[in-house]
């Protein structure tokens, strides 16, 4: 068994005490065995407007919300999902990529994944479109940590099956064991699709799935649903924090995953 960590947090307009915040509840999930723990979106910066992602944009391999990954996850010894952060990109000033990087327990970062679905909703009362500072990535990422292919979303990700099954492969590949999805729904959203979607990706790629997310009443005046959880591929919830900073924690089982997609091998029964 592996035991999993879904960190949530409800940050701030801070760098500094995000990433202060961010340590303790890494520190917590550690203390209480934790060998993969999975930070929310923008766990780096809830900022008061879209643009304040430039002030703290970092070149890829280069900054302090990099160091402070690579760092923690070898202090710790752990695989770290480092949610994601704002990764400038060379020869655009204008736009920017959410990015989720994954550093191994010795601090080497194994993965990168750009977030490919931006998110737009407005609804009257409530207006977000991402696409006005980021920029879209175009590649599904996994790593395989402790045994197990982990792939890799973010947040607006989970509307978009057909990026789940990618990351599962052609028929007859190796399916991933974990899919992972930091993020920061709104409370409108989330209270209405985000414990539904998460057991569906679960139930239709027979995996596990961690969610941490944000969750609380920010500082800029959003509020984000929280809820971070994890699933096993059977669909069921096996922990949940609702709202404000923790952690919630799970194992990995890798005769729960055998035993479900043996039983219901539907996996195997795909044809396109």
């Amino acid at each position: 068994m592996t035991k999993i960590a879904a960190v949530q947090m409800v940050s701030t307009p801070d760098r500094d005490r995000n990433l202060d915040a961010a340590a303790a509840l890494i520190a917590q999930a550690a203390a209480q065995g934790a060998e993969m723990v999975g930070l929310p979106e923008y766990f780096c910066l809830m900022g008061r407007r879209d643009t304040d992602k430039f002030a703290i944009a970092e070149p890829l391999d280069d900054g302090p919300i990099q160091r402070f990954l690579a760092q923690t996850a070898r202090r710790h010894g752990l695989w770290l999902i480092g949610g994601t952060l704002p990764i400038s990109i060379p020869g655009r000033a204008d736009r920017l990529h959410n990015t989720c990087l994954v550093h191994d327990p010795q601090g080497r970062r194994v993965a990168r994944y750009d977030k490919i679905h931006l998110f737009a909703f407005d609804n009257g009362r409530e207006q977000y479109d991402e696409g006005r500072v980021l920029e879209a990535g175009d590649t599904p990422a996994d790593f395989m940590a402790a045994g197990h292919r982990v792939g890799l979303s973010v947040c607006y990700d989970l509307r978009f099956p057909e990026l789940y099954r990618a990351l599962a492969g052609s028929p007859g590949a190796a399916p991933c064991d974990l899919m992972c999805v930091p993020a920061a729904f709104t409370h409108t959203t989330g209270q209405a699709h985000w414990e539904l979607l998460l057991r569906a990706r679960a139930i239709e790629n027979q995996c596990y799935v961690l969610a941490p997310a944000q969750g609380g009443l920010h500082e800029n005046g959003r509020r984000t649903w929280g809820h971070s959880m994890i699933v096993d591929p059977w669909g069921q919830v096996l922990a949940s924090l609702p709202e404000g900073e923790g952690v919630v924690l799970a194992d990995v089982d890798a005769a729960r995953l055998q035993a479900v997609r043996s039983q219901l091998p539907a996996l195997r029964h795909r044809r396109l």
